[in-house]
């Protein structure tokens, strides 16, 4: 009988191993589902969220950002509708005392889709079709019941009825909370967007995969505000700019699916939602997703805040509630599949195994590596002195320490493009090696030129 093995081992420990990513309270024995983000994830993250920003803020007119607060007054949500519909169906293993998703297991174990159906529903089939817990393989569960996915805090408040409040569960509510003041503030006309990347927390019950399904994670997302005739066109062109924000950062194509979500299955303020899957080594999966949310988020908002958010469009002189289209790019999510996608193992002609991380240029956590060839004054003299005139531009490192080999395959490993030796000839031409990620080819290059050549072949 073969073993199970995980799709994601080697990605897993090439990401705590080189300081991508670390298991959360990892010293106390971990703390389930959290993860820490090292220093050269950091950067994959930095440039991630910098080029998001530079592409859908920077270069158009119609969007503008917001940073809203995590924590915001609990109205908000039942306002949403969060507190009443965010909920998944759990059941507890009297057995185990283990805790999962209802709907899961059935689909797991007998291909069974219940979304939608009721708790006595779904409890029926449970016990109808003796479903078995993974974890004991006992057929012994409490009734499905409701659970909600925010968490909860206690505010520091005398009042005992409105001291309760939540982590935001997503990053949208902020923007229609200040959708007033954007437009008071900002000139802003229909249609246009606001953006934001931030934190977001659901208490999920089965999280998993790595960093796929995660408690705390970060969302990059546009709430685009229009008038209600023009919702399809807008769907559609958002669609084709969501998938040409795949191909900018490097994804594979063949891997990206469109997924229509059934009438019975849209979330309680979505008319359509379109999912972009990922084939990730564990199956297709959403990786972002695009919602028609109408009109009900502003119009709930404005009914429990008595307050007017509607938008006068003084062409028509008219005054309206707009329409919301939003597309959600998941944050680690984009982190998780390009590491997929980029991982790579090669033999070379020596029988040697070569790990590389493909990344595309502009995301790459270290652009450019800097080595002499041995710790030598003369030789990093030189080295350093490149050092200090390309690291304003880029993430630089420098590496004195171990064989060049060793020092090519650690690059390999982060994904740097360029490498640049130093060797004795350096100090007769002044120049010096140029070395590709990919190809593995070497050319000589002028000190001098060595600044605009990068840039030319970091930009292009």
């Amino acid at each position: 009988m073969k073993k199970n093995v995980d799709p994601l081992k080697n990605i897993v420990s090439l990401c705590k191993r080189r300081g991508f990513i670390y298991p959360g309270s990892d010293i106390y024995g971990g703390f389930a589902n959290t993860y820490s983000f090292g220093p050269y994830g950091v950067e994959l993250k930095k440039n991630i969220k910098d080029l998001w920003w530079k592409t859908f803020v920077y270069q158009r007119r119609d969007i503008v950002g917001l940073d809203g607060p995590i924590l915001m007054h609990p109205k908000i949500w039942e306002a949403s509708g969060h507190v009443d519909s965010f909920n998944d169906a759990l059941i507890d293993c009297k057995e185990c005392k283990n805790r999962f998703r209802a709907d899961q297991l059935i689909e797991n174990q007998i291909n069974k889709d219940v979304e939608g159906l009721k708790l006595e529903d779904i409890t029926k089939i449970v016990k109808d079709e003796k479903i078995k817990c993974p974890k004991c393989q006992k057929e012994n569960f409490t009734d499905a019941r409701h659970f909600n996915l925010m968490f909860s805090t206690q505010m520091s408040k005398t009042d005992a009825d409105d001291n309760i409040s939540y982590l935001r569960p997503e990053t949208a509510q902020a923007i229609f909370v200040d959708f007033k003041n954007i437009v008071d503030t900002m000139r802003v006309k229909i249609p246009f967007g606001i953006a934001q990347i931030g934190k977001a927390f659901r208490n999920e019950i089965t999280p998993g995969n790595f960093i796929f399904r995660v408690i705390e994670f970060e969302q990059m997302e546009i709430e685009y505000f229009i008038e209600e005739s023009s919702w399809q066109d807008t769907f559609d062109k958002w669609l084709t700019d969501m998938f040409n924000w795949c191909k900018l950062i490097g994804l594979d194509s063949k891997k990206l699916k469109e997924k229509e979500h059934l009438k019975e299955k849209l979330s309680h303020y979505s008319k359509r939602t379109v999912d972009i899957t990922y084939e990730f080594p564990f199956g297709e999966n959403e990786l972002y997703g695009l919602a028609y949310r109408t009109d009900f988020d502003l119009k709930n908002h404005e009914k429990f805040s008595k307050t007017s958010l509607k938008y006068f469009d003084p062409i028509n002189n008219k005054k309206y509630i707009p329409h919301v289209i939003e597309p959600t790019f998941g944050l680690d999510r984009t982190i998780l599949a390009l590491l997929c996608d980029v991982y790579d193992e090669e033999i070379l002609e020596n029988n040697e195994k070569r790990v590389v991380l493909r990344f595309n240029k502009k995301i790459a956590p270290v652009k450019v590596a800097i080595f002499p060839l041995m710790k030598k004054e003369e030789l990093t003299k030189v080295a350093r002195a490149i050092f200090e005139k390309l690291n304003p531009h880029w993430s630089v490192e420098y590496d004195e320490t171990g064989a060049i080999g060793k020092r090519y395959r650690r690059q390999d490993e982060l994904g740097t493009p360029y490498c640049i030796t130093v060797d004795y000839d350096s100090l007769e031409d002044n120049t010096v090696t140029l070395r590709d990620r990919d190809s593995m080819k070497q050319e000589r290059i002028k000190i001098d030129n060595l600044l605009d050549i990068i840039k030319n072949k970091l930009e292009n």
